[in-house]
């Protein structure tokens, strides 16, 4: 059976998958070979600069090379192999010339991926694993170090997409001045997101005509299944007790309370929070805090497959519907 992999290059985090097709009774449809990821802060900077910096792009090289090594120690040809990148790649004026550069160092090619593409993708990784009642009516958000997707479905299809420059890397560079955060820093993040979620709502009414926000929330990507490790006191991490765990809105202010006491070096200290986080879930907590009011959800189902497992179901269709 052949082998497959995907990689998610983030504006903060590169995710590698490598993994067989499942059994059709498996939990997922993927069997998992190996995975790795790393925070790289793709995207530092950007926002002021328009570009990629150096020392962003030194730790990202060092990535690609890691995996590349992995990629061969499992025998993943370069064809089987799909590498999406998203906002800081997209948005930087050296993106494509460092793409370049990446393959002609570590063979890895990357593909530059709209916003729309890449919501289509997590919303196909995370159909992956949701129950089917969830599927009915839902609305996914999956927060990036970029930006943000907002993808409203049902029976697992796209009804509409849209990606905002809502991300935790350019909201922490831009808004986060004091440790702890202090009550104005907080506020103006979450004024930043109201106005992006006004934006994505007047995308709902031009695409569907109307406003209404779906059933169920769903949340993917590192900040909110960071929560998710911190609301079950998760040591070691275990996506499959993250699919599908659900946090109430009472639950989440309880946590939302106990992050914004904490300096940055308190939160970097929990076991739950992995290295290169800390500062990063502030932001991510107050674009969560704005989903939740705003659209008075009640609780959120949180799923860690995404953007990097749609990639992966997207490259090993590709192949499959070539026999």
């Amino acid at each position: 059976m052949s082998t497959f992999a995907a990689i998610d290059i983030g504006s903060n985090t590169f995710r590698l998958m490598i993994a067989k097709p499942a059994p059709v009774n498996h939990i997922t449809p993927w069997h998992i070979q190996a995975y790795t990821h790393r925070i790289v802060r793709l995207g530092e900077g950007l926002h002021q600069s328009g570009r990629l910096c150096e020392a962003a792009m030194l730790r990202a090289l060092d990535a690609f090379r890691a995996f590349a090594d992995i990629l061969n120690q499992h025998g993943v040809d370069a064809g089987h192999t799909y590498a999406v990148a998203t906002a800081a790649m997209r948005e930087a004026d050296n993106g494509q010339t460092f793409c370049q550069q990446v393959l002609e160092e570590t063979g890895i090619q990357i593909h530059i991926i709209q916003g729309d593409a890449e919501a289509s993708m997590s919303l196909l990784g995370s159909c992956a694993v949701l129950p089917s009642d969830i599927q009915e009516n839902f609305l996914l958000f999956d927060i990036g170090g970029g930006s943000t997707e907002f993808v409203r479905a049902k029976q697992g299809q796209c009804l509409d997409a849209i990606s905002r420059k809502l991300g935790v890397v350019r909201l922490v560079e831009a808004h986060l001045k004091s440790d702890p955060p202090s009550t104005v820093d907080y506020d103006v993040m979450c004024q930043t997101c109201q106005q992006h979620l006004e934006a994505v709502e007047a995308h709902w009414l031009a695409s569907q005509g109307h406003q209404t926000p779906p059933a169920a929330l769903v949340g993917t990507a590192g900040t909110i299944t960071t929560l998710a490790a911190i609301d079950l006191d998760m040591h070691d991490y275990d996506a499959n007790l993250i699919n599908n765990h659900s946090i109430s809105y009472p639950r989440f202010l309880q946590l939302k309370q106990k992050l914004l006491a904490m300096t940055q070096q308190e939160r970097q200290a929990m076991p739950s929070i992995e290295a290169g986080r800390a500062d990063l879930m502030i932001a991510g907590i107050a674009i969560m805090d704005n989903i939740f009011k705003h659209w008075g959800y009640q609780n959120i189902n949180v799923v860690d497959a995404g953007l990097l497992e749609g990639a992966w179901l997207i490259i090993k269709h590709r192949f499959q519907s070539k026999k």
